[in-house]
């Protein structure tokens, strides 16, 4: 499993998985609070540091990765 995803790309899918979590269990509930559990996604792929939709349409947010394709293997 190879990191595609960037610093910036990482903070932004755990804010918004927490946010999302958040709002599934703390608060009243209004019907669609099961929905929120969505969050569970963008909060795992951050923590791995791997998006599969992002490695099926071979895109990386991270400068590394690009930098360590760029090279020829000897």
């Amino acid at each position: 499993m190879q990191t595609n995803l960037g610093t910036i790309d990482r903070v932004l899918r755990i804010v918004l998985g927490l946010v999302l979590i958040y709002y599934a269990t703390l608060m009243p509930d209004t019907g669609y609070n099961v929905y929120s559990w969505v969050g569970v996604i963008p909060l795992g792929t951050a923590l791995f540091g791997m998006c599969p939709i992002y490695a099926i349409f071979g895109l990386k947010t991270c400068s590394s990765c690009a930098d360590k394709d760029a090279t020829p293997e000897a």
